[in-house]
């Protein structure tokens, strides 16, 4: 029984308290749109949505590619507020009735307004994503 409940406690110790406390890449917000839309105005930072659909290849792998690169990560993780939504579940129906999508993925750039300010559609690589950030404005006008 001691060496059932060790052999637990190594691998629970082993998952979960020598893992890096944050991953590289871009840390994406769980929020509720109405409270990324409020923090975004609060802290004068564009919202970056990332609207996806969860059958769409071009998607996954910007998720897997491009998103969890340090330097993309470390960009958009100071500038933006980072959203990940799913079309076509949840609060996506809703939101891709205010902003209408023409292909999988569509990454749009928003102000605390809601206001679209840039917007990219499909896969890109973590240069290409990185050069359409940079040509953001910050929402303080700083």
């Amino acid at each position: 029984m001691f060496r059932l409940v060790s052999v637990c406690l190594l691998v629970v110790l082993s998952t979960s308290s020598f893992k890096p406390s944050e991953e590289p890449g871009i840390q994406f917000s769980s929020a509720r749109w109405a409270e990324v839309l409020k923090q975004a105005k609060a802290q004068k930072k564009v919202i970056f949505l990332d609207a996806y659909a969860s059958w769409c290849g071009p998607c996954k792998m910007l998720q897997k590619q491009v998103f969890t690169q340090r330097s993309v990560g470390d960009y958009f993780n100071k500038r933006f507020i980072n959203v990940k939504m799913d079309m076509e579940k949840g609060e996506g129906p809703a939101l891709s009735q205010v902003y209408p999508l023409e292909a999988y993925p569509t990454l749009l750039f928003i102000d605390g307004s809601g206001r679209v300010v840039k917007k990219a559609i499909g896969y890109m690589s973590a240069e290409d994503l990185l050069d359409v950030a940079k040509s953001v404005k910050p929402a303080g006008g700083v």
